[in-house]
C-alpha cells in the first residue's frame, strides 16, 4: 500500500492499493494500444485534447490545490498558481508543438533531404513529491503533443496527486490511456523501465535515484533525461541592487519551504557589501510565518517527510560545528508535523556540509566572496549545475560571468524558475537532457532523416 501521510500533523490521510508486476504490464500495455491510435492524430486534434485538460486543471484548482497541500505541505497561496502554471504548460505546447516538430530541411546530395520528428512511443516518467502537477505536466504536454503516450510513476507520498491527474484526463474526454497511472512501490520502478514497450525515462529527482534510473535505462539501450538536483549559487557582486537582490534571494529561497531543485541555495556575495546583505537578508527571513499550509497566511509550510526534516536538520548541524554562524532558527519546530525554521546561516565556506551538500528546506547558506572573479570559482566549487544568478548593475560585465557558470541556465537580476518557453536541465550531477521550449518537446522523438532523389 502507498501511505498519504500528511506532513502538517503526522497523521495517515488514505491508503492506495498497488499494482503487482502483472497489473504494471497490464497498464504499460494499454498505453502501447493507446499509442498506436495516438500517434496517428492530427496536432491540431492533440491540441484540442491538452487545451480541455487545462480547462479541467482550472477548473479544479482549489480541489488540486488542496491535494498538494494535505499531501506533501505546500501552502494554499502556492498551490493554486502551480495549478495555474500546469495550465499554462499544457496550453503551451497545444499552440507550439508543431512549429517546434515542424520538419528541418537540410541541404545535401539528395534531391531533397529533411529531418522529420515522430513520436518514440510509450514513455515512463518518474516523478517527485515536491510540485506534483507542475513536474507532471512538463513531462506530460511535450510528450503528449509529440504523439507519444505516457505512463506516470508518480512518487509514493502524493497518490492522490497522481490519481487526481489521471482522472484529468478522463474528464476532459481525452482518448483513454494515453496518460496512464502506475501506483507502485519503488521496488517496481526497474521492471517498469525494462518493460519492452517502454522506449524512454523521463526523471526527476535525487541525483542517487537518478544515476540507479539511468542504469537501468541504457542497459536496456533506452533513452533518458534526469532533472537532478542542485546547489544553486545566486552570486551577489557589490554594485548590485541589495534590496531587489535581498527581496529575490528570499522568495528564491524559501517558495515550497525551500524544497525545490533551482531554489538559491549557496548566496555568495561580494565582500564589501556582504555584511549589509547578511542584514537584509535576516530581516526579510525573520518576518516569515511558519505554520499550517491551509492557512493564506503562511509563508511556510512543514518539510514533505520526517526523515527529510531530520536530515535537513544534520546537515544545518554539521555546518554550525564546522564554524558557521547560525543568525536565525536552526532547531526544529516542536509539536506535530515537520516543520522546520526559516534558518540563516553566514559565514559558510567550501568544505562546510551546507556548502557541499544539497539542502532542501528553508535554510539560507551566506558565502563570502572575495571579488568576482572568487564569486564564480565558489560558484562553481559543486557537483551540481542546474541554475544560478547574478545580481549586478552591469549588466553586459554580469553577463559574460554567466558564460563562466557551470550550469544548465542563469539569470542575470532575476529569479531562476522554470518557463515552458525557455530549456530548462542541468550539467554535472544535477542531470542531462533538457525539459520544456523547443528542447523538451525533441527530447523524446525519432530525428528521421528522409533522403530523396
Amino acid at each position: 500500500m502507498l501511505n498519504a501521510i500528511n506532513p502538517s500533523n503526522g497523521e495517515l490521510l488514505k491508503r492506495y492499493a498497488v499494482l503487482s508486476r502483472p497489473d504494471i504490464d497490464t497498464h504499460i500495455e494499454r498505453a502501447q494500444k493507446a499509442f498506436l491510435a495516438w500517434r496517428g492524430t492530427p496536432l491540431r486534434e492533440r491540441a484540442v485534447v491538452l487545451n480541455r485538460v487545462a480547462e479541467q486543471l482550472r477548473a479544479q484548482k482549489a480541489e488540486l490545490g488542496k491535494l498538494m497541500t494535505d499531501e506533501m505541505g505546500k501552502p494554499v497561496k502556492e498551490a493554486g498558481p502551480e495549478v495555474e502554471k500546469s495550465a499554462w504548460c499544457a496550453e503551451h505546447y497545444a499552440s507550439h508543438a508543431e512549429g517546434y516538430l515542424a520538419d528541418q530541411v537540410l541541404a545535401s546530395d539528395a534531391s531533397r533531404s529533411y529531418v522529420r520528428h515522430q513520436p518514440l512511443g510509450v514513455l515512463l516518467g518518474v516523478l517527485p513529491w515536491n510540485a506534483p502537477l507542475w513536474i507532471a505536466f512538463r513531462y506530460l504536454a511535450p510528450a503528449l503533443m509529440a504523439g507519444n503516450t505516457c505512463v506516470m510513476k508518480h512518487d509514493p507520498h502524493v497518490p492522490g496527486c497522481a490519481e487526481a491527474i489521471a482522472n484529468l484526463f478522463r474528464k476532459a474526454g481525452a482518448p483513454d490511456d494515453i496518460v496512464v497511472n502506475l501506483p507502485v512501490v519503488t521496488q517496481d520502478v526497474e521492471h517498469a523501465i525494462r518493460h519492452p514497450a517502454i522506449q524512454a525515462v523521463s526523471f526527476t529527482g535525487s541525483a542517487k535515484a537518478g544515476g540507479i534510473v539511468a542504469a537501468v535505462a541504457a542497459s536496456e539501450i533506452k533513452h533518458s533525461v534526469l532533472e537532478l538536483g542542485g546547489s544553486d549559487p545566486f552570486v551577489v557582486l557589490q554594485d548590485a541592487d541589495l534590496d531587489t537582490a535581498a527581496d529575490v534571494a528570499t522568495l528564491s529561497r524559501t517558495i515550497n519551504a525551500g524544497q525545490s531543485c533551482i531554489a538559491a541555495k549557496r548566496i555568495i556575495v561580494e565582500a564589501p557589501v556582504y555584511d549589509a546583505f547578511v542584514e537584509k537578508l535576516g530581516q526579510r527571513l525573520a518576518k516569515l510565518k511558519v505554520g499550517d499550509p491551509n492557512n493564506p497566511d503562511t509563508d511556510i509550510g512543514p518539510i514533505a517527510r520526517a526523515d527529510l526534516r531530520d536530515n535537513l536538520h544534520r546537515q544545518v548541524t554539521e555546518t554550525r560545528e564546522q564554524g558557521a554562524r547560525c543568525l536565525l532558527g536552526g532547531e526544529p519546530v516542536p509539536g506535530p508535523g515537520f516543520y522546520y525554521p526559516v534558518t540563516l546561516l553566514a559565514d559558510v565556506q567550501p568544505g562546510m556540509c551546507a556548502f557541499a551538500e544539497e539542502v532542501f528546506g528553508p535554510v539560507m547558506v551566506v558565502i563570502k566572496a572575495e571579488d568576482s572573479a572568487h564569486a564564480i570559482t565558489l560558484a562553481n566549487d559543486s557537483d551540481y549545475g542546474l541554475g544560478a544568478a547574478i545580481w549586478s548593475a552591469d549588466v553586459d560585465r554580469a553577463e559574460q560571468l554567466a558564460w563562466r557558470i557551470d550550469a544548465g541556465q542563469v539569470s542575470v537580476n532575476g529569479i531562476v524558475k522554470t518557463d515552458p518557453r525557455l530549456p530548462s536541465g542541468g550539467i554535472k550531477r544535477s542531470g542531462f537532457g533538457r525539459e520544456l521550449g523547443p528542447h523538451g518537446i525533441l527530447e523524446f522523438v525519432n530525428a528521421k532523416q528522409i533522403w530523396l532523389k
